[in-house]
C-alpha cells in the first residue's frame, strides 16, 4: 500500500496551493464580509482546469482522478471555502452528471463549455418543503409536443445566480413517489427562469445561495437526462461523489484552522512565554493534527474506490461526517486559541468556524449521512 503521492497528485498539490495563496487569500475577509462573488478568481480558476479536473480531456476537462480532486479543493478551500464550493459543484455535481449520464449530444453542447468553465453550473434538487427527504418534491414538468414545462421553486441553489446551466430535477409523473423525478439540463436564459435575492448566511458568505422560480419555463425534450423517472438515482449516486468534495472542503478548512493555531500560538506571549508551552493549548493542536490526517485517508480512500469503479457510498458518507465534525471542532479550538482576537473579523479565524458549519448541513447533513451508513451496516 503506497501513500505518496504521485508526481501529478504533487503538480496539482503545488499548482492549487500557489493559485489560492496568489489569488485567493488577499482580500478574502472582505470578500466574505461584503458577499461579493470572487469572479476574477473563478476565471483564473478555469483556465488553470480546476472547474472540470476529473472531467475527459475529450469534453475539455482535466482527465484527472478524484485524488487529484480532493487534492485541489482541499488547497482552495484551505483558503477560502466559498471558491472551493463554486468548483465543488461544477465538477462534483454538474460535470459529473452530463459526464456520466450525458448522451454525446448533451456533452457536446453543455459539458464542454461546463468543464472549461466558459459556463458555470448549479444543482437544484431541494425545495422549500423538500430538504433530505428530497423525494418530497412539488416542481413538476409536464410533456407538451417536443417540449418539457416546468413550473416550481427550488432553493438552497449554489451558484444559482452566477451560474449559465442548471440540472433541475423535478416530478414527471405525479403519485409515484420517487420514481417519477427526472433530471432536466435548463439554461438560465429559457423565458420563465427567475433567480431569487441572495441569502445571508452565516458563512460561505461569497459563494452565492439563492431560491430559483420556473414559471412555465419551455425545456426542450432532448435536455431530458437518461430517461424519465431516472432522475433520482442520477441524484443520489452524483451526490455521493459530491460528498467527498464537501469532506475534502471541510479538511481545508480544518488544516486552515491547524496553521493559524500553530503560528498564533507561537507568537502569542502570556506569563513570560509562548502559549504554545502551555499543554492546554498543545493538545488542542495535537487533537487537531490527528482528526486533519484521519480525514485524509478516509477521503482519499473514498476517492480510490470512486475511482477504481468500487461502490463508494458509504465510504463517501464516512468521509463526509468525520471530515465535516473535525472541521467544526478544529475552528472552535482555533477561535479559542485566539481568545478575543478569534471573535473578530480582522483575524479572519472567526471565518472559518462559520464556513465549516455549513458542511456538517448541505448535500446530506451529518445525521442523515448516518442513516445511510447504520443502514448499510444493518441490512
Amino acid at each position: 500500500m503506497n501513500f505518496s503521492l504521485s508526481d501529478e497528485h504533487k503538480l496539482i498539490q503545488k499548482t492549487s496551493r500557489d493559485f489560492a495563496i496568489k489569488e485567493l487569500l488577499p482580500g478574502a475577509v472582505e470578500r466574505d464580509e461584503k458577499k461579493i462573488w470572487p469572479k476574477e478568481a473563478i476565471s483564473k480558476m478555469s483556465k488553470l482546469g480546476f472547474m472540470g479536473i476529473m472531467t475527459d480531456t475529450k469534453y475539455n476537462g482535466g482527465g484527472m482522478d478524484t485524488i487529484a480532486y480532493t487534492i485541489a479543493m482541499e488547497e482552495v478551500a484551505r483558503v477560502d471555502a466559498s471558491a472551493s464550493v463554486v468548483m465543488s459543484v461544477n465538477n462534483s455535481l454538474v460535470c459529473a452528471i452530463l459526464s456520466k449520464y450525458g448522451n454525446e449530444q448533451q456533452k457536446e453542447k453543455y459539458l464542454k463549455v461546463l468543464a472549461s468553465g466558459e459556463k458555470i453550473g448549479a444543482f437544484s434538487l431541494s425545495e422549500p418543503q423538500s430538504g433530505s427527504d428530497a423525494s418530497n418534491m412539488l416542481t413538476f414538468a409536464v410533456k407538451k409536443d417536443q417540449n418539457y414545462i416546468l413550473n416550481g421553486t427550488k432553493n438552497w441553489v449554489t451558484n444559482g445566480i452566477n451560474s449559465d446551466i442548471c440540472m433541475v430535477f423535478a416530478l414527471t409523473k405525479k403519485g409515484i413517489g420517487h420514481k417519477g423525478i427526472s433530471c432536466f439540463i435548463v439554461e438560465k436564459e429559457y423565458d420563465g427562469f427567475e433567480t431569487g435575492k441572495p441569502e445571508n448566511k452565516l458563512g460561505i458568505r461569497s459563494s452565492d445561495t439563492c431560491e430559483l422560480y420556473f414559471d412555465n419555463v419551455k425545456i426542450p425534450q432532448e435536455n431530458l437526462i437518461g430517461n424519465e423517472g431516472d432522475g433520482f438515482k442520477i441524484a443520489l449516486e452524483t451526490l455521493d461523489g459530491g460528498r467527498i468534495g464537501i469532506a475534502s472542503q471541510a479538511l481545508g478548512i480544518a488544516k486552515a484552522s491547524l496553521d493559524a493555531s500553530i503560528s498564533y500560538s507561537k507568537d502569542r506571549e502570556q506569563f513570560g512565554k509562548p502559549i504554545s508551552s502551555f499543554q492546554g493549548v498543545q493538545f488542542k493542536i495535537a487533537d487537531m493534527s490527528i482528526g486533519i490526517d484521519a480525514a485524509r485517508l478516509l477521503i482519499q480512500k473514498a476517492a480510490w474506490a470512486k475511482d477504481n469503479k468500487m461502490n463508494y457510498s458509504i465510504l463517501a458518507s464516512q468521509a463526509k461526517v468525520f471530515a465535516s465534525e473535525v472541521a467544526m471542532k478544529a475552528a472552535i479550538d482555533c477561535v479559542q486559541i485566539h481568545g478575543g482576537y478569534g471573535y473578530i473579523r480582522e483575524t479572519g479565524v472567526e471565518r472559518l468556524m462559520r464556513d465549516a458549519k455549513i458542511t456538517q448541513i448541505y448535500e446530506g447533513t451529518s445525521e442523515i449521512q448516518r442513516v445511510v451508513i447504520a443502514r448499510s451496516l444493518l441490512k
